[in-house]
């Protein structure tokens, strides 16, 4: 711009010496009339461009006199200034970088990374940049300081560790370069690493360990599986043992209840029959002029169960024609030869208080 403020200068200066020049030539009244006023516009329309700035949108005008930096800085938009007075725009947008790396982990595996960062430059310390730095800032501080920061958290690291934990290796290098930038007035907004890839070798490596990891945990959840079903193999076998047992205890009690009644009824049958022995003998032991008919019955009855095979009767017939028939037993009137006009028939109709020929003992 300061060339064409010169360039103003010297047409002016050319148009003062044309008024002179002109009045003493022989050039035309034409001539004479329009040469300085068309050398007077045309400086002044380069007076006029060698003030006006442009700062296009997104940057900061940074303003220079000689080289010297000032400190103020224009907004986008036009401005117009002395002609000596430079402006230099800085890209103050949100820019995106993306570096292609080779690096290694703390094992020595050589891994091929692409880290990319979004930054930008802050606007209030734009001059800062410019004087201390210059245009070139991301050839001169972003660049270096990705690589730094990119190598020395990637050799924190060993190679599986880069796989597992890359969110927190990415956040590390951030953390680091928002710290090293800010001290150069560079804002980091974003980063992230885009892609890992490792040698061929490392990764058939990683593969087969994969596989193996996975038929290890197949092995053992298979190996689980067997352990619970001969646990619950095991489980129901105690169940089962412990249902026979305690159906063998209940058959055993059973048992036993039955053995115990069996006794009892063998105890209250055995005293039953201590009962009608002590009855008949108590009628043994009586004075024969002293038995009447109930010792008599109860002496019958005893004979009688000792006799009877067990069998229901098929005739029944009254207590009085059994008597009457005990009584002709011992007047020979039930002989062949005898009338049986006093015989009781069998047929006769029983009486209220029928007695069978097979008495039960005393129930």
């Amino acid at each position: 711009m300061i060339v064409l403020f010169a360039i103003a200068v010297f047409l002016v200066i050319a148009a003062v010496i044309s008024i002179f020049a002109l009045q003493k030539s022989k050039a035309s009244v034409a001539v004479r009339a329009a040469t300085p006023p068309i050398l007077i516009i045309a400086a002044a329309i380069l007076l006029v461009v060698s003030c006006w700035r442009t700062v296009p949108t997104g940057h900061t005008g940074i303003v220079t006199v000689f080289g010297k930096v000032e400190d103020t800085t224009y907004e986008a938009g036009v401005h117009f200034t002395l002609p000596w007075k430079e402006v230099v725009n800085m890209d103050n947008r949100n820019q995106k970088a993306s570096v292609d790396l080779y690096c290694f982990s703390s094992d020595i595996q050589e891994v091929s990374v692409t880290y990319t960062i979004n930054y930008q430059i802050s606007k209030t310390n734009a001059q800062t940049i410019y004087k201390e730095i210059g245009v070139g800032y991301y050839d001169v501080i972003v660049f270096p300081r990705i690589q730094e920061a990119v190598k020395s958290e990637f050799a924190k690291y060993t190679a599986e560790q880069l796989l597992d934990k890359r969110s927190q290796l990415s956040s590390d290098i951030r953390a680091v370069l928002t710290e090293q930038l800010n001290a150069y007035n560079v804002v980091v907004i974003d980063a992230s690493i885009e892609n890992l890839d490792f040698s061929d070798a490392f990764t058939d490596a990683v593969e087969a360990k994969q596989v193996a990891e996975q038929k290890s945990k197949q092995a053992k959840i298979e190996q689980e599986q067997k352990n619970m079903e001969a646990a619950a193999a095991a489980e129901r076998a105690e169940i089962e043992a412990n249902a026979e047992a305690a159906v063998a205890k209940i058959a055993a009690q059973a048992e036993l209840e039955v053995v115990q009644i069996q006794a009892d009824a063998a105890l209250y049958a055995g005293q039953k029959d201590a009962a009608v022995i002590e009855q008949v003998r108590q009628v043994l032991l009586k004075d024969k002029n002293e038995i009447d008919n109930d010792d008599i019955q109860h002496l019958l009855l005893y004979y009688y169960i000792l006799q009877w095979n067990g069998e229901l009767p098929e005739t029944y017939f009254s207590s009085n024609d059994f008597y009457q028939m005990l009584a002709a037993l011992g007047t020979g009137a039930l002989t062949p030869d005898a009338g049986t006009s006093d015989v009781p028939s069998t047929d006769a109709p029983a009486t209220d208080n029928p007695v069978t020929d097979t008495p039960t003992t005393g129930e």
